[in-house]
């Protein structure tokens, strides 16, 4: 089985000023993670540049919640790729489930967002998942075929895939891990289609539906689920340190 390097983000949402990103940040900084986990962080926009500064030469990553595909233009609201590199960030979420439920992201424009992150240099989280109406019909597979349908073009050496069962955010809902490993084997056997068996084997994917420190070894130490996107538990420094030692712990084989 193909060793992947665990990976861990934390996904704040709209939560945390500057003043309290600066706090949590230094908190994080504090814990001396270890080597053989990647951590990422991704606050709200306007905390990017003073946890930028914060995480400048450790081992902490910076990414963004989103990003437009273009580079500049009249679009209000939105951030270009090129701009998130310039105050610090290497890392973008792309397809949130609340972006598409929320804001209408569709799979086409999720792409098209993805595409112009990693063209300017940034590395993406593609999220990408089933809400609890779609599980309970059945169609899981056939929603995610369609969510990935459009991945083809992106880069799988700067790419990270996220699995949300949109049903299980924020709902006090897990998959079990029956449930998880089946959609991320199924996750694989796509991108194998678009990327061949060897990039595939090797592309991280991870679990992002209410991964908390009681429930993360039993998922990381699924042969398919390579860490966490995660959303409450990375606001508290006990919880998101706990999940990463989990990911180390399953890294070491303990």
């Amino acid at each position: 089985m193909t060793q992947r390097r665990p990976i861990i983000a934390g996904n704040w949402k709209m939560h945390q000023n500057v003043a309290a990103t600066s706090d949590l940040v230094e908190n994080f900084l504090a814990q001396n993670y270890s080597e053989e986990v990647d951590v990422v962080i991704c606050p709200p926009f306007t905390s990017l540049p003073n946890a930028a500064m914060l995480v400048t030469g450790s081992s902490i990553g910076l990414g963004a919640q989103n990003c437009h595909w273009e580079e500049k233009g009249a679009f209000t609201g939105e951030v270009a790729p090129s701009m998130l590199l310039e105050i610090g960030a290497s890392w973008v979420i792309i397809g949130h489930s609340e972006r598409r439920t929320l804001f209408g992201e569709t799979n086409d424009t999720a792409a098209r967002r993805a595409q112009a992150a990693q063209k300017a240099g940034l590395k993406v989280i593609y999220c990408v998942g089933e809400t609890l109406d779609q599980r309970e019909s059945g169609e899981t597979f056939e929603v995610l075929r369609a969510q990935t349908g459009v991945m083809a073009d992106l880069d799988p050496n700067h790419l990270v895939v996220a699995y949300e069962p949109v049903w299980a955010i924020g709902t006090g809902l897990t998959a079990t891990p029956d449930q998880a490993q089946e959609a991320h084997l199924y996750l694989r056997s796509r991108l194998e289609i678009f990327f061949g068996p060897e990039a595939a084997a090797g592309l991280r994917i991870l679990y992002g539906g209410s991964m908390k420190p009681a429930n993360a070894v039993d998922l990381i130490s699924l042969p398919d689920v390579d860490g966490g996107l995660i959303g409450g538990a990375s606001l508290d420094v006990d919880s998101f340190s706990a999940i990463i030692r989990a990911a180390a712990n399953c890294a070491a084989g303990e």
